[in-house]
């Protein structure tokens, strides 16, 4: 069994690292998140309703129209959160989806995540959490703000059971702040939006003097059968949900991230290694790796 579980997992890397045109190098890959939960997301792929492919038609998902009618109360809203300096990067180790984008200057504010409350966002946008509480396809949603010069780098998100919805609300509509997913270009417009597949290779970039702030949200992917949702759901709950991350104090903190300052701590010890010399780190590096394998199937 042990066997089989190994060549379904090389079978679903070598998918998911051959899928699209845009791809990481060999290395990067072979350790990359999205390869340890590959059969996962092939499973979604296989069952998937809508096309395999970076951009999908917004037409597919009528059900978020009612946002872009809504979109200057949203807006709204963004522009005092941000003002009020509420749309930020975290202020400890409690995000670990999304920390390595905070150094870029990239900043955010919770609106939902996988059924978790914040009351936060609840208190200070009334308008936009009510109109996601009537989408139930949306599980996650946040506003995000990408600053003046900052570059995110490619990766691919880690679980395909969900879509990627952006809606441009304070843009400088310019093909100069964009996003590429598998080498296609997208610029931010205010008040349009798009539909694309995270699990793609893409990055985003704002060369513009101007800030970019967006609605950000996960949308469930459809998939043809009941069952294989009710699989999507399971999974959701059990990775994501425990990712949960606070905007402020009252705001929960989901398991993943109560004990992500005390892993990070080990990769910080591991940047440390890598500063001081390469192949020791790399030698490092593959040797717990192994070891990891050693112990599971030898």
């Amino acid at each position: 069994m042990k066997w089989f579980v190994l060549a379904l997992f090389i079978v679903c890397a070598t998918v998911v690292h051959y899928r699209g045109r845009v791809r990481h190098r060999f290395m990067r890959q072979a350790l990359d998140h999205s390869t340890f939960t590959a059969p996962i997301n092939c499973f979604m792929y296989a069952f998937s309703r809508v096309p395999n492919q970076p951009y999908v038609d917004l037409n597919q998902f009528p059900q978020l129209a009612v946002l872009h009618q809504h979109w200057h109360e949203i807006r709204a809203e963004a522009e005092q959160l941000f003002g009020e300096g509420h749309i930020k990067a975290a202020g400890a180790y409690n995000d670990a989806g999304f920390n390595s984008f905070f150094k870029s200057g990239w900043k955010r504010f919770y609106l939902k995540w996988y059924d978790t409350d914040h009351p936060s966002a609840r208190a200070r946008c009334p308008v936009t959490t009510s109109l996601l509480a009537g989408i139930p396809s949306i599980k996650g949603a946040m506003f995000a703000a990408l600053p003046p010069g900052s570059k995110l780098p490619r990766h691919r998100d880690p679980y395909a059971g969900s879509l990627r919805f952006h809606m441009g609300l304070i843009t400088p509509n310019s093909p100069d702040c964009y996003i590429e997913v598998d080498g296609q270009r997208y610029h931010w417009r205010d008040g349009e939006a798009v539909v694309f597949d995270e699990t793609f290779i893409h990055y985003a970039e704002n060369r513009t003097d101007q800030n970019r702030i967006i609605l950000f949200a996960d949308i469930e992917r459809p998939l043809r059968y009941r069952w294989a949702d009710a699989v999507n759901r399971f999974f959701a709950y059990v990775l994501l949900r425990s990712a949960t991350s606070p905007n402020q104090a009252g705001d929960r903190t989901g398991g993943i991230n109560r004990i992500f300052g005390t892993v990070y701590a080990v990769r910080r010890f591991g940047k440390r290694i890598k500063a001081y010399s390469k192949p020791l780190y790399y030698v490092l590096k593959w040797a717990l790796v192994l070891g990891i394998f050693a112990l599971i199937f030898f």
